[in-house]
């Protein structure tokens, strides 16, 4: 069973990218949501590892890093146990594939996630 976490501020894009995730994958997977990088990096400390991270950039609460996608993938690239983890950044900023470049991940811009399911397939490397 694979374990995914989908972090986004807005319930809708959890939703969404939750509704994805099935798509591609079946019933046989499990979801976890956070709605900001601190809520998710707690459930990365709890969990056992995880298979799939999704998360958003831009979700800060008063512009706080530890509420932002770039901080959690960040932070997950320190856990030795999150080596083998796919992330991937699904985000409406304007610099978020130059972002994701830098960390090492791949990205779906939020404009083409909403019409192009091709786009998580090849991000996720699902055939």
């Amino acid at each position: 069973m694979k374990k995914i976490l989908v972090v986004d501020d807005v319930k809708g894009w959890r939703d969404y990218n939750s509704n994805i995730m099935y798509e591609l994958f079946g019933s046989d997977i499990e979801i976890k949501t956070a709605e900001c990088a601190s809520e998710a990096y707690n459930i990365l400390l709890q969990e056992e590892p995880i298979d799939i991270i999704i998360t958003d950039l831009q979700m800060e609460n008063n512009y706080e890093p530890k509420f932002a996608g770039e901080w959690l993938v960040e932070q997950i690239k320190t856990f030795s146990r999150y080596i083998n983890t796919k992330v991937v950044i699904v985000s409406a900023s304007y610099n978020v594939r130059h972002i994701a470049g830098a960390l090492g991940v791949e990205c779906i811009p939020k404009s083409t996630a909403l019409k192009c399911l091709s786009a998580y397939k090849e991000a996720l490397g699902v055939v």
